[in-house]
């Protein structure tokens, strides 16, 4: 078998594959917002009563991120009375619906990453993510295949190859949306060891939160997502990760890379948080300081080393440039999947 390299970072540069997959809806969870926000000096004040939406199920990546995030800045002073709370739904679009309806609130804000861009095409969403605020882009994250404790799948070799003889017949989860991370990783995995991406039985999870339960119950056949968001049942054996999708191997995970497995493939997802449309640029810069200030701690890094996460921290234009680029990438592949 000839395999092509395939090298991503989130930025979708894959080939034109025809698949289907189902999407999953929640409920509120958290109260609306009250409008207003903070203006004047942008580093004078910590932040006060501030809320980040996080647009899936508890537990998952964004959660986990968000706060991961609000417990640096409440501890280190940066903030004060920050919440998160989590509105699921049709993989994060319920969640970018309210944060453009909350136009002007400069006391909200929403991490996301690249399932809600492509969550945005797949659930023909009236909002967009090139509506929002851009504050600033955190971190990147390798996948990781996993699989059950009890699977019969101990390498990557032994899934790839009973893979291969039936691709329709192995069930592969993610916890995002077509178009998303853990979505898009299977599929260009499934291309690199020469499956038919058409074949992919691929069954979607409103976020990892929802998706630890399906891969703990033996649901599925593997599971392809951020190992971070599993760390504590990898820890404990419960998921065994056969495969990580990093340049590198992951530290404190047991498992080799595509590349070292001889699959080319390298796949990265990212994760960031924006605020509604029509905020102060005063409220604007308040925000992106604090994050700032949130980047340059110790609490931070450290977060990043138990996390296995890679810094990727840019804000403001930069960031919202890069927004801009990923929509419209998003936007290019979904069409040829014929799913946008």
């Amino acid at each position: 078998m000839t395999r092509s390299t395939f090298r991503i970072s989130a930025a979708l540069a894959g080939a034109a594959l025809a698949l289907s997959a189902c999407g999953v809806t929640g409920s509120d969870s958290g109260t609306p917002a009250d409008g207003g926000g903070r203006t004047g000096s942008a580093e004078a004040q910590p932040l006060t009563d501030k809320r980040i939406m996080v647009p899936n199920s508890a537990g998952g990546g964004y959660d986990q991120t968000a706060r991961t995030a609000a417990q640096v800045m409440e501890e280190t002073g940066i903030s004060s009375g920050l919440e998160v709370f989590n509105l699921e739904g049709a993989g994060g679009t319920v969640g970018l619906a309210r944060l453009v309806s909350e136009e002007g609130n400069a006391d909200l804000a929403m991490l996301m990453g690249l399932g809600v861009v492509g969550a945005s095409y797949t659930n023909d969403s009236e909002a967009t993510l090139t509506e929002t605020t851009p504050l600033a882009k955190l971190i990147e994250e390798p996948g990781a295949i996993m699989v059950p404790a009890d699977s019969e799948f101990e390498t990557i070799d032994d899934l790839v190859e009973a893979w291969k003889k039936d691709p329709g017949g192995l069930s592969v989860g993610g916890g995002s949306n077509p178009g998303g991370p853990d979505h898009l990783l299977p599929m260009q995995l499934a291309q690199a060891v020469g499956i038919d991406a058409t074949e992919v039985n691929f069954v979607s999870y409103d976020g990892g939160g929802d998706l630890l339960p399906a891969i703990l119950g033996s649901k599925l056949d593997f599971a392809t997502s951020g190992a971070g968001e599993f760390k504590d049942q990898i820890e404990t054996g419960e998921i065994r990760v056969l495969a990580v999708s990093s340049e590198e191997p992951v530290e404190g995970i047991d498992a080799p890379t595509l590349t070292e497995s001889d699959i080319d493939l390298v796949f990265t997802n990212w994760r960031g948080i924006v605020a509604p449309p029509g905020i102060e640029d005063a409220d604007r810069d308040a925000w992106i300081a604090a994050l700032e200030q949130m980047h340059s701690t110790p609490e931070w890094e450290e977060a990043l080393e138990t996390n296995g996460w890679t810094d990727a921290f840019v804000t403001g234009d930069d960031y919202a440039e890069f927004l801009t680029e990923q929509d419209e990438r998003v936007a290019n592949v979904l069409t040829e999947l014929g799913l946008g």
